[in-house]
């Protein structure tokens, strides 16, 4: 009994109920304690006794799901061909032809690309690590990005205890400053940069790399992977892909959750020279793919003329939200090349507590965006969700526009 009482005169009580000790997490590394974690979207409002129909334009989803006539063949895919006793298919084979076909098709590369040329992960994400595991890992690395930007790079380097080296972007049009970034480059202690990440489209600020950027970032020596992310690919038809045959430090990822409406199914992949995509096949967890998302992105593949035809309804309402929401007072919104629009509240004492707030105005009303990088980032839905977002933040917005 008495050592039952010194344990427990030592220990705390967690809020739910589980003890814990001030010294029990000791073996968790110190640097992640001050991490901060990804933020899903918030999901519906809170305290609302009454069901309402919520708008989810917070994280770039296409707002239209599979049609019905292909879940029925994805379900007599699953029925008829996928034994949920075996394992996936852990090399990927199929799928990766299959990419590779519609990579090429896309790009109109010369030579074309060949599945040793495809990796392929849950998620964007995956791919992310293991390119910082491959590169970066044990002091080996920092990385190099664009702020603001896709937070994963930052985090999921930090979760790996990879410095990240973070350089401003123009408040006026996002353009990179690109003679801090060549200062990181040169600076070469503590240790060098090894990897420089760039979305294209960026991320949350929808702006495609300019002349200038994508000048620079040929300029930079073959010791250093250039990760090119074109997850917004289908909206902006904008791609490195045609120079990877003479960049070997190049690599592109692209993704299966946004235009190709598998958001639920986490499938993204990489694009690259043969040998960096044979390393990052060694760094990858085995059978990272469940059989039914293999089957899924193989089956879109397939049908991608079909999936990727809403993509011109897609540009137009994102080319008349612009224009609604550019007739607001004390907004700026800024043009797009992505199924997004961004915009930063001007003016006031606090403008990004005015954005908090307008955040949290919304969520009641039902309709969801995303403050991130220090501005508003809102995905393009359909026309009706268009409209009440327009018409919400123009109605929230009003009285500030009248003082």
């Amino acid at each position: 009994m008495m050592g039952v009482q010194h344990r427990s005169h030592n220990m705390t009580t967690h809020p739910h109920g589980i003890p814990s000790s001030a010294n029990s997490l000791s073996f968790i590394r110190s640097e992640l304690t001050s991490l901060q974690a990804y933020t899903p979207h918030p999901g519906g409002p809170e305290g609302q006794s009454v069901a309402i129909e919520i708008d989810r334009v917070d994280t770039n989803e296409s707002p239209y799901d599979l049609p019905l006539a292909l879940k029925q063949e994805l379900a007599q895919i699953w029925v008829e061909s996928i034994e949920s006793n075996r394992y996936p298919d852990g090399g990927h084979n199929r799928l990766k032809a299959a990419i590779a076909s519609y990579v090429e098709e896309s790009a109109e590369t010369h030579p074309p690309i060949i599945p040793s040329q495809i990796c392929v992960g849950n998620g964007s994400d995956e791919l992310l690590r293991s390119i910082l595991i491959a590169t970066c890992l044990g002091g080996a690395g920092r990385i190099l990005v664009a702020a603001p930007t896709f937070s994963m790079y930052g985090i999921l380097a930090q979760t790996l205890g990879i410095p990240v080296v973070s350089v401003d972007r123009s408040t006026v049009n996002f353009e990179i400053d690109l003679k801090a970034a060549q200062s990181a480059i040169e600076d070469t202690k503590n240790p060098p940069v090894r990897v420089v990440f760039m979305v294209h489209p960026n991320s949350p600020t929808g702006n495609a790399l300019t002349v200038a950027e994508l000048e620079w970032l040929r300029s930079l020596s073959s010791d250093i992977l250039v990760v090119i992310d074109e997850a917004y690919f289908e909206f902006s038809q904008q791609t490195v892909v045609a120079e990877l045959a003479e960049r070997p430090n190049w690599v592109v990822l692209r993704t299966f959750s946004k235009a190709f409406r598998l958001a639920a199914h986490r499938v993204g992949y990489a694009v690259g020279h043969p040998q960096v995509i044979a390393t990052l096949e060694q760094v990858r967890l085995p059978y990272n793919l469940p059989s039914i998302s293999l089957a899924v992105a193989q089956l879109v593949l397939q049908h991608r003329s079909l999936l990727l035809s809403t993509i011109s309804e897609t540009m137009s309402e994102r080319d008349r939200l612009f224009t609604a929401l550019n007739t607001i007072t004390n907004l700026q919104v800024w043009q797009s090349d992505a199924n997004f629009l961004y915009a930063r509240i001007q003016g006031g004492d606090d403008p990004d507590l005015a954005m908090t707030k307008l955040v949290s105005q919304l969520k009641i009303q039902g309709t969801l965006i995303r403050h991130t990088g220090g501005g508003l980032r809102i995905s393009i839905g359909y026309p009706a969700e268009n409209d009440r977002t327009s018409s919400r933040i123009s109605s929230h917005l009003a009285p500030i526009n009248k003082i």
